[in-house]
C-alpha cells in the first residue's frame, strides 16, 4: 500500500453515492473526509435507540442474543458486554489476514453504510473508523471460513475497540497499542456497535468493489492487446465495421468494435496487407462480441456494487415514523445480489484470459502467424518467446477454474437460523484473484504482439497500438537474443498497474 502522504485525492464520505473506484481509492491509501450533515443524522438516531434500549424494548441483536439465541433477552448490565462478546466469538477466521487494501475496502464500505444513519451507532464509531483509515491503522484480520459474512470484520471490530491485532508503521501490534501509536483514542463500544459491524454483507462488497475498480482498467488494455494481435497476424478489420454490429447491437459488443478502430487507425501494417487473409481466426474476428459480452458483465456488476455500497445491510435497521423510533429486523444482509453478481464476473473475467491466451499462442506459432518460430531468429540457440504463452495458459486455467460459481454451494449454519448463506466471500476473492491472474495474461499478450509488431517494420502500426508498442520499447527492449524472460514480463506488468500505458495510448488517440 502506497504511504499516505502518497495518497490519491480525499473521498468524501456520507455526502453522495460512492462508486467502486472511490472504494478502491481508500483502499489504497485516499484520505477519508465526513459529511457533517450525515454525523449529526448519526447522532439524532443513536440517541433515540438509546431510549429505546432504557425503555425495555426488545431489538434483535441490542437487547437479545444473535442468531438462534434471538429470543433471549439480555439483562441491562449485559448490553455492552454482550457487544464485544459477539465480536470476541465471531472472530473466527483462519489463514494469512486480509492485504491491506483487502481490509481497508470493507472497512470504507462499512463507514459509508454506517454514515446513513440507519443502523443505530454513535458518530464517534465512525470517527475512530476514519482516523484508523486516515492514518494507517489496518486490522489483523483473516477471512478464510466466511460464509459471506461475519468473520473478516469481527476482527476488524475488535481492533476498532482496542483488541485483537493491527498494522501500524510495518508493524504487528495488539489491537489498542497500535491505536495508541497512531495517538487514535480508545472507543467503548456502545449500543449496537459490535453487532452493527457483523450483522452486514460488506465483506463482499468491500472486496468486490476492488476487483470491479481492477476490471474496469484492464478491459480497454485486453481491447489494446487485441488490436496489436490483430494487426500483428496481418488480420483485417472487417468484423469490426461498424455496420455489422448494428444488427447485434449489444452495447459493449459496439462499442469494442468502435474502439478497436480507433486504435488500429492508420495502420500501414493493415493497409499493406489489406487483401493477406479474407476471414481471420475467432480470436481475432469475434473480439467485438467476446470482449463486448464481457463488457456488459462489467457494467451489470458495477451497478451491483455501487447499489451496495450506496445501501445499509445491517440486522436490524432503524428508521423514523410519526417521530418513533421503529426497529426493522429482515434479511438485507444476505450476500445474494453481489455473489451472484462477481460469480458472473468471474465468467467473463474467463472469457478475456482463454481469448487472449489463444492469440499468444497464434502470436508465437509460425505454422499460424506466418512469422518467425516463437518470434527469435529461427536458429535452434534462441528459444524466443515460446515460453510466455505457457505461462497464459496456465494462468487462464486457473482463471477457468475461479469461474466455477460459489454462490451455488450454499449451505444450512447457525442450527438452522441462518440456513441459506450466500458464499459472497468465495465469490469476492475469486473475482479478484481472477482480475489479477488477467493482469499477467494480458502483459504476455501485450509482450508478444510488441515483438511481432517489430518484426514488421519499417511499416507503422496504427495511432493506439503504435503508441502502446512504444510505450513497451521504453522499458523492455526487443529480444534479439534470449535473456531472463521475468523481468521484462513484470516491466509490462507495471506499465499496467501503474495506469502508463493506458494513459500514454489515450493521449495518442487524442492527439489526432
Amino acid at each position: 500500500m502506497p504511504s499516505l502522504s502518497d495518497s490519491p485525492a480525499p473521498v468524501i464520505l456520507g455526502r453522495a453515492p460512492v462508486g467502486a473506484r472511490a472504494i478502491a481509492a481508500i483502499a489504497r491509501g485516499a484520505t477519508v473526509v465526513l459529511d457533517e450533515a450525515a454525523l449529526a443524522r448519526m447522532a439524532d438516531l443513536h440517541r433515540r435507540v438509546g431510549e429505546a434500549v432504557s425503555g425495555g424494548r426488545a431489538i434483535y441483536g441490542l437487547t437479545t442474543g444473535v442468531g438462534d439465541l434471538y429470543s433471549v433477552a439480555l439483562r441491562p448490565d449485559e448490553l455492552s458486554r454482550a457487544q464485544m462478546n459477539m465480536l470476541r466469538s465471531h472472530a473466527s477466521g483462519v489463514g494469512e489476514p486480509l492485504d491491506a487494501t483487502g481490509a481497508r475496502a470493507i472497512m470504507a464500505v462499512l463507514v459509508e453504510a454506517f454514515l446513513k444513519g440507519a443502523s443505530g451507532v454513535s458518530p464517534d464509531l465512525v470517527v475512530t473508523m476514519t482516523a484508523m483509515l486516515n492514518r494507517g491503522v489496518t486490522p489483523v484480520a483473516p477471512i478464510a471460513g466466511s460464509v459471506g459474512y461475519l468473520i473478516a470484520t469481527s476482527h476488524i471490530g475488535l481492533a476498532i475497540f482496542g483488541e485483537g491485532e493491527a498494522f501500524f508503521a510495518g508493524e504487528r501490534l495488539p489491537g489498542g497499542e497500535a491505536l495508541a501509536c497512531a495517538g487514535i483514542p480508545l472507543h467503548q463500544p456502545g449500543a449496537r456497535e459490535g453487532h452493527s459491524l457483523i450483522s452486514n454483507a460488506c465483506e463482499i462488497t468491500g472486496l468486490g468493489a476492488l476487483a470491479v475498480a481492477r476490471i474496469e482498467t484492464l478491459l480497454p488494455l485486453a481491447d489494446l492487446a487485441g488490436a496489436m494481435s490483430l494487426e500483428a497476424l496481418r488480420g483485417n478489420t472487417r468484423g469490426y465495421d461498424p455496420r455489422l454490429h448494428r444488427l447485434r447491437p449489444h452495447p459493449g459488443q459496439i462499442a469494442t468494435a468502435d474502439r478497436l478502430l480507433s486504435l488500429l487507425d492508420g495502420s500501414e501494417i493493415l493497409a499493406a496487407n489489406r487483401d493477406h487473409r479474407l476471414q481471420d481466426a475467432l480470436s481475432l474476428r469475434c473480439i467485438p462480441q467476446v470482449h463486448g459480452a464481457a463488457r456488459d458483465t462489467f457494467e451489470h456488476v458495477r451497478r451491483v456494487i455501487e447499489i451496495e455500497i450506496d445501501s445499509v445491510t445491517d440486522n436490524p435497521v432503524f428508521t423514523l415514523e410519526d417521530d418513533e423510533l421503529v426497529a426493522l429486523p429482515g434479511g438485507n444482509g444476505h450476500g445474494a445480489p453481489t455473489a451472484l453478481a462477481l460469480d458472473h464476473l468471474a465468467i467473463a473475467i474467463a472469457a478475456l484470459s482463454t481469448i487472449s491466451q489463444a492469440r499468444s499462442d497464434r502470436l508465437t506459432s509460425r505454422h499460424l502467424s506466418g512469422l518467425p518460430a516463437f518470434l527469435a531468429d529461427g536458429s535452434a540457440a534462441h528459444s524466443g518467446f515460446m515460453i510466455p504463452p505457457y505461462v497464459a495458459a496456465g494462468l487462464a486455467g486457473d482463471n477457468r477454474a475461479l469461474a466455477a460459481p460459489a454462490s451455488v454451494h450454499t449451505v444450512s449454519t447457525c442450527a438452522g437460523q441462518e440456513d441459506h448463506v450466500s458464499m459472497g466471500v468465495s465469490a469476492a476473492l475469486k473475482a479478484r484473484k481472477a482480475a489479477d491472474n488477467l493482469a499477467d495474461i494480458l502483459s504476455i499478450e501485450l509482450l508478444c504482439a510488441a515483438e511481432a509488431l517489430d518484426l514488421h517494420a519499417p511499416l507503422r502500426p496504427g495511432r493506439g497500438t503504435a503508441a502502446a508498442r512504444d510505450a513497451i520499447r521504453s522499458r523492455v527492449p526487443r529480444r534479439l537474443e534470449d535473456r531472463v524472460m521475468a523481468p521484462d514480463l513484470a516491466a509490462v506488468r507495471a506499465l499496467i498497474d501503474g495506469g502508463d500505458l493506458q494513459a500514454f495510448v489515450a493521449a495518442a488517440i487524442r492527439s489526432e
